[in-house]
């Protein structure tokens, strides 16, 4: 009876330790089984890098029996579109970045006009030759949507056209090395570029604007070109990105150096709320429109312009 009884046990034992390493053993099947197939897909490299950033900043303001004075009424949009599509494949990488900003601010004493215009293009295809450095070609275009005006200090006299779509367009050729040691970094640098200045518009062309000949609609320079871009996160939710060009031609006064230089700061408060400061600065010793207050006499001057602004933010 005891013998039956061991026997029966022994069994239901031998039963329980049998059942458990199947279960155990098709459990750790599947978690290998899982792991290699995310293993595998973790290992496909991603081709393209795609995204972006939108901002609109809003502001409005209006006043009624203000003893301070001020304007009665006043309303400012300023928008920024911001979008890139990077591709690395090898030894091959090709960099799009598509800048748009546009601005408007009304008020009562100055009616409305544009505080901001930009569209700004550029494409780089680049082969690494060395660590960190590309033998790279680089597209730019830069120009505005919109007609810009100076503004005289008079009531009286009437704004002065000063641009239009196309009038004046930046286009860059440029042949040169690029040095990457990360993504938040390019320096690039040609001791050769191809730089027209299209000034589409009859009358502008007819003024000689920015340094194109009388008459003519566009303007060939051949100089060196250098363009820095870096993006630097300080702190969490606080992003600052810069991006200088300088440009010397060696047809015309290559001492006197063409600048642009952006710079903004944005601070994220939550997904859809942020706060943006941006300062940039432009000098084109062709660009003779500012009159020195002094003499009279136009010339070029250092163009600056900065804009603080909150609003809503999309990223995608």
């Amino acid at each position: 009876m005891r013998r039956s009884v061991l026997t029966i046990i022994c069994f239901l034992v031998c039963s329980s330790l049998l059942h458990a390493q199947s279960d155990w053993m098709k459990k750790s099947r599947e978690e290998a089984s899982g792991r290699i197939k995310k293993d595998a897909s973790d290992t496909v490299p991603t081709l393209w890098k795609k995204g972006g950033i939108f901002n609109v900043n809003i502001n409005q303001g209006s006043l009624t029996n203000w003893a301070a004075g001020g304007d009665k009424f006043s309303f400012s949009v300023a928008s920024n579109l911001n979008a890139y599509a990077f591709y690395k494949k090898g030894k091959n990488n090709w960099d799009n970045v598509l800048d748009l900003a546009y601005g408007y601010v009304n008020t009562t004493s100055l009616g409305g006009r544009k505080s901001d215009d930009r569209i700004g293009i550029t494409t780089k295809y680049g082969y690494e030759v060395g660590k960190n450095l590309y033998l790279s070609a680089l597209l730019d275009i830069r120009t505005q949507f919109t007609d810009g005006y100076l503004y005289p200090s008079s009531d009286t006299a009437k704004p002065t056209l000063v641009s239009r779509f196309f009038a004046p367009a930046y286009i860059l050729v440029s042949p040169g090395l690029d040095y990457k040691p990360n993504d938040q970094l390019s320096v690039f640098f040609s001791p050769v570029t191809a730089r027209y200045v299209v000034v589409v518009d009859d009358y502008l062309a007819s003024q000689g604007a920015f340094g194109v000949d009388t008459g003519r609609h566009v303007k060939n320079e051949l100089g060196a070109y250098l363009t820095v871009n870096w993006v630097k996160t300080l702190a969490k939710n606080i992003v600052y990105k810069t991006r200088m060009d300088l440009f010397s031609d060696y047809k015309h006064n290559p001492q006197n150096i063409d600048l642009f230089w952006t710079n903004s700061l944005n601070l994220q408060v939550n997904k859809h709320i942020s706060a943006n400061i941006s300062l940039d600065m432009i000098y084109d010793d062709d660009v003779k429109v500012f009159e020195n207050k002094k003499t009279g006499v136009l010339g070029p001057r250092l163009q600056v312009k900065q804009v603080i602004g909150v609003g809503f933010t999309a990223k995608f």
